[in-house]
């Protein structure tokens, strides 16, 4: 049988259809994880890899010499080390489209969460404070904001999608201008960030990405503006935020992902007027069951030969 290694925990599904029909070896199960991996790392040819596992990365690549897949969870891969998997003719995959609409729902969720504070309003509940001290306090809205996506990609049209049907103006920034969309493009970040009321980040991760929204896309954003990230903790400059919400630089914030998870800064926790969730983009149990099944089914696929289902742009297949 094929042997697959997993370097760090994945979900049930993932590991029962694995081991039903490959050699799967968990990798964070040895004694001594490195003498393992330098007894059955020649053996490897498929990896099966999360956010959560050990990076994909060159140091691993080079003692899995036969390794021909990575088949990663998550539409995000900036776990995995792409360049150099390219460079060694590794296949990478991810799990897209499964998620799309989950993390879509998810983000408007959030945003109106945010605007509206629905956390506060139902603690002020909880507390009893609506009977000792009367109605909570009117908040800010939705109506007649401009909503700037940063990543227009499956998931950002599926947002800017479901924005559209609440009747708010939509706008794009992202590496490229796209034709035949119905949303306009801005080709500077900050440029866009001035212009709208809301930003909200569905971009990838990666060194292309990181702390792209700075000090100087808060401030762009202004004292009315509400940041929204599902994207990755690291495309936002995490210490910048913080003192951009408590100098009141910007309105507020909802955020579902962190730049050192599950490590949240305390200063955001303290802070009232943001919504904290903790990455739960994608957390529904049909959606994940979806993503396990998809890393599963890009191994089935390419090892019996018929290619990768879901290839990343930077290693496509050729057959």
């Amino acid at each position: 049988m094929t042997d697959i290694l997993m370097t760090g925990p994945m979900t049930p599904l993932v590991i029962t259809a694995l081991s039903e029909r490959f050699t799967l070896h968990r990798l964070w199960e040895a004694p001594d994880p490195q003498a393992r991996l330098a007894e059955i790392g020649p053996a490897i040819r498929g990896l099966a890899s999360s956010a959560l596992s050990a990076p994909a990365d060159e140091a691993l690549f080079a003692k899995l010499p036969a390794l021909e897949i990575v088949s990663s969870l998550g539409v995000g891969y900036d776990n995995v080390e792409v360049a150099a998997a390219a460079a060694r003719g590794i296949v990478v995959t991810n799990t897209p489209d499964v998620l799309t609409d989950e993390v879509a729902d998810l983000t408007i969720g959030l945003l109106l969460a945010t605007l509206r504070r629905l956390p506060q309003a139902d603690r002020f509940l909880r507390a009893g404070r609506w009977l000792e001290e009367g109605h909570f306090s009117l908040t800010p809205t939705l109506r007649g904001r401009r909503v700037g996506i940063l990543g227009y990609g499956r998931i950002g049209k599926a947002i800017a999608h479901r924005l559209d049907a609440f009747g708010v103006e939509v706008v794009y920034h992202g590496r490229n201008r796209q034709e035949g969309v119905p949303h306009a493009y801005f080709g500077d970040l900050a440029e866009m960030a001035s212009a709208v009321d809301v930003l909200v980040a569905v971009t990838p991760g990666g060194p292309g990405t990181d702390k792209i929204i700075d000090a100087r896309v808060l401030d762009a954003l202004g004292p009315d503006g509400v940041l929204i990230n599902v994207a990755r903790g690291s495309v936002v400059d995490e210490e910048a935020l913080i003192a951009a919400l408590r100098d009141g630089r910007i309105l507020s914030a909802g955020l579902d992902v962190y730049a050192d998870e599950p490590n949240v800064p305390q200063a955001l926790i303290d802070m009232e007027h943001v919504v904290l969730l903790p990455h739960v983009g994608s957390g529904s149990q049909k959606t994940r069951d979806a993503m396990a099944q998809l890393v599963v089914d890009n191994l089935v696929s390419w090892f019996e030969g018929r290619g990768p289902l879901t290839p990343v742009p930077e290693t496509p297949y050729r057959a």
